[in-house]
């Protein structure tokens, strides 16, 4: 698959990629590295722990590398998921509905992971 279809296949914006890191072979040689990322392995244990604000730290963490990998799909989700237990905020969300949010971020994120390694050269 090409990076462009790459992009459409996980719901992310190709154009914004290409503003940002220029050409195909610059997002190829970033998006590899989204696997190393620890905000993925931050989030989950967090979660375990129900430490809303290790979760908030690794969500905020993700949003901003996927936003910038043009990966809004994935971006979009995970604020989605920090919003409501942002400090300060007056959001209410049950560990239940978090837990829901938390799950389907790291389902979509080990998916766009998955689908890195379908993109041809």
């Amino acid at each position: 698959m090409t990076v462009q279809e790459f992009y459409e296949a996980v719901g992310g914006d190709y154009t914004a990629a290409k503003k940002i890191l220029m050409n195909d072979r610059m997002i190829r040689m970033f998006l590899p590295k989204l696997a190393e990322d620890p905000c993925r392995a931050k989030l989950e244990t967090a979660w375990k722990k129900q430490d809303r604000k290790e979760m908030f730290e690794a969500l905020h963490a993700m949003k901003g590398v996927c936003a910038n990998l043009g990966l809004t799909s994935l971006s979009r989700k995970a604020s989605d998921a920090l919003e409501p237990i942002r400090p300060g905020t007056d959001q209410t969300i049950s560990e239940e509905e978090l837990s829901g949010k938390v799950a389907a971020v790291c389902e979509q994120f080990d998916a766009t992971i998955a689908k890195v390694g379908d993109i041809t050269l």
